[in-house]
């Protein structure tokens, strides 16, 4: 294994705010099932210097009440707001062929059909509708492509690709024709 996949770590949660004055934390989780976040043994910060045993106390809707093993008083656990809790990506469960993580998606070379570069996976969006692949292109802007096979038919985490059919085109289909004059087929 690449020294770089021994390393790598995603992302877990955030300590969002701090609750009481025993040094427990409001922590804003990015798991399947909030409380699971402590299920993954120590988390590290961004740097990964730093180690935190969470203990959760219960969930809410804003995320988890839970205590770090060492930290006992409000003044200690509010200095750790904002602090990004990571995990090294080996411990986390393999998933199925059809199932894969965000943090393993972003990074991935997006080629066409036909073997194109098209750019990179820049980040895993949901604004409601379901998953988004943010693809950035050599130039110019980002655009979304649905996650779904009719769009996305192929991953390959082994060579760090992925295949993408873009969806039509949502502008002008006939972008050359002057304000005003008829759409000519």
């Amino acid at each position: 294994m690449a020294k770089d996949e021994q390393t790598r770590r995603v992302l877990l949660g955030e300590i969002s705010g701090v609750h009481g004055i025993r040094g427990d934390i409001l922590v804003r989780t990015y798991t399947a099932t909030p409380e699971a976040i402590a299920g993954y043994g120590p988390l590290t910060d961004a740097t990964g210097a730093r180690a935190f045993s969470l203990t959760v106390v219960r969930v809410t809707d804003k995320g988890v009440v839970a205590r770090i093993a060492g930290i006992s008083d409000r003044t200690t656990a509010e200095a750790l707001r904002g602090t990004k809790l990571f995990v090294a990506r080996t411990r986390l469960p393999e998933t199925d062929t059809s199932e894969f993580y965000h943090a393993d998606l972003i990074g991935l070379e997006a080629l066409a059909e036909d073997g194109a570069h098209l750019g990179e996976i820049v980040s895993v969006q949901n604004f409601g509708a379901g998953d988004l692949l943010e693809l950035k292109p050599l130039a110019g802007s980002s655009e979304f492509i649905p996650f779904e096979d009719q769009w996305v038919p192929q991953i390959d985490l082994m060579t760090r690709t992925v295949i993408i059919k873009r969806p039509p085109s949502t502008g002008d289909e006939n972008e050359d024709a002057e304000p005003g004059e008829p759409d000519r087929d």
